[in-house]
């Protein structure tokens, strides 16, 4: 009693005044107040940080869906832990990173259209979200260039496959969640052939590329097949690999022209790769050679374009024609982006990357790929210079996403990486083939705790 009447004292009248209505209401205003001051703040405060974005701000751009990036969709603020294999983690890893007797260097892989492989590693190596906590890891990269190592002769088609086997067989805690909570980058031609005997095993885990169809056999989301390892639902559509001479501060290989310099309506400078889409364009170009530059380039000789060739023709159109090529996506798409000319998408099937929060009705045309010809131009030739200047406009402000730059960046492709794989990310990571106990315990089959699981491990 003497306690609470100390209490009493302390916190009794003489110290407290009676709260009448008028203080009730002068307190609610005080607290309406501040939350419109702070948030009026932060408004102030981001706005002016974003000035050191790759390509400028993107937070007032309304082509992001329901205002700035990346809140829209994602969340307020990241918080990821990634585990990233390290070569001498397991057997075989090595092979599918760098060939037999480790004879293609990382930086042949850097490049072309494989090159995300290499960067994503790069990045994820250096980033703050890496842990070397294996337990506490939320996600867990699987790093491979198999796609490089292929085309430069360091693997054949049957050594990848029996070395992927072998590489998860060495791993418990794709064992033990199934795969679900593992990621996996396949680029541009990685293709269904490369996964019929192990496709299987990475129906649950992550993948990322810009090739869906190539992977999910020809169906792309409809895509019924056993054996299909993308779903557009589970994995992650990345950008494609842009020359980084185009993206990096400094280093352009070709200023974008203003329109009226501009010498031809639309463009498409690709191999014909005996694909009826890009066939058509270039026989169209035939027909209308002062509104389309179509040739049938060469991988060699005269026809072959260089790196900075390529670019400069590229920008001198108002549109650039994307047609699919052996799948639905194509590079064309992110690079029209930094020579500024509107992206004319001719491929039915194509998915795009963080359609969570960009409007790709605002910055690019959609165009049935039935409807290649002439109605095509003279549609093109119908929009007002006005309206293409606001599309470049707007792609300006959200080609920083199609940028692999490290996660320093606020705006780049890794960073809508991260957020598109913090969406992935489950409390429950469990397969199948794992069993728990009162007490917690993770088991197998045969009631053997995880902690004693001895590669190789059974794949689920």
């Amino acid at each position: 009693m003497k306690s609470i009447s100390n209490k009493a004292r302390i916190f009794g009248p003489h110290h407290s005044p009676q709260c009448t209505p008028t203080h009730q209401i002068g307190a609610l205003a005080l607290v309406v107040v501040t939350f419109f001051v702070t948030r009026l703040f932060d408004s102030c405060t981001y706005s002016s940080s974003s000035g050191n974005r790759l390509y400028g701000s993107v937070n007032d751009a309304a082509v992001f869906a329901g205002g700035g990036w990346p809140h829209r969709g994602y969340g307020t603020h990241l918080s990821l832990r990634i585990y990233v294999y390290e070569e001498r983690d397991i057997d075989g890893l090595r092979e599918l990173m760098y060939g037999r007797d480790r004879k293609i260097p990382a930086e042949a892989c850097v490049k072309g259209q494989w090159g995300t492989q290499v960067k994503i590693h790069r990045m994820l190596l250096q980033s703050s979200f890496r842990t070397r906590k294996k337990e506490e890891a939320d996600l867990f990269f699987v790093p491979t260039y198999v796609k490089c190592v292929r085309m430069m002769g360091g693997l054949s088609d049957k050594e990848i496959n029996q070395t992927y086997v072998k590489v998860l067989s060495q791993m418990p805690y794709f064992r033990l969640s199934g795969g679900r909570n593992h990621v996996f980058v396949f680029p541009s031609g990685a293709g269904a052939h490369l996964f019929r005997s192990w496709a299987t095993y990475l129906n649950r885990s992550i993948i990322l590329t810009p090739e869906v169809s190539a992977l999910a056999g020809e169906g792309d989301r409809t895509d019924k097949r056993d054996t299909s390892a993308f779903s557009t639902w589970k994995d992650i559509i990345i950008p494609g690999n842009v020359d980084d001479g185009m993206t990096t501060h400094g280093a352009k290989q070709a200023e974008p022209l203003p329109l009226s310099e501009r010498k031809y309506l639309a463009n498409y400078l690709g191999r014909a790769q005996g694909k009826l889409g890009r066939l058509q364009l270039i026989e169209l170009a035939k027909q209308f050679p002062n509104k389309l530059e179509s040739p049938e380039l060469k991988l060699r000789g005269p026809e072959k374009l260089g790196r900075t060739e390529y670019f400069q023709h590229l920008r001198n159109a108002k549109f650039c024609l994307a047609p699919r090529g052996e799948s639905s996506w194509t590079l064309r798409f992110y690079e029209s982006f930094f020579v500024e000319c509107v992206p004319v998408i001719l491929s039915d099937q194509v998915e795009l990357p963080f359609q969570n929060v960009i409007d790709y009705a605002q910055i690019s045309i959609k165009w049935p790929s039935s409807r290649i010809g002439p109605q095509l131009l003279e549609y093109l030739e119908s929009i007002p210079d006005k309206n293409i200047e606001e599309m470049i406009a707007l792609g300006r402000k959200v080609r920083c996403l199609w940028v692999y730059a490290p996660d320093s960046e606020p705006c780049s492709a890794f960073k809508g990486i991260m957020w598109e794989l913090q969406r992935k990310v489950r409390q429950y990571h469990h397969s199948a083939e794992t069993f728990w106990l009162h007490n917690g315990t993770i088991v197998n089959r045969n009631l053997v705790e995880f902690s004693k699981w001895k590669p190789p491990l059974p794949l689920p």
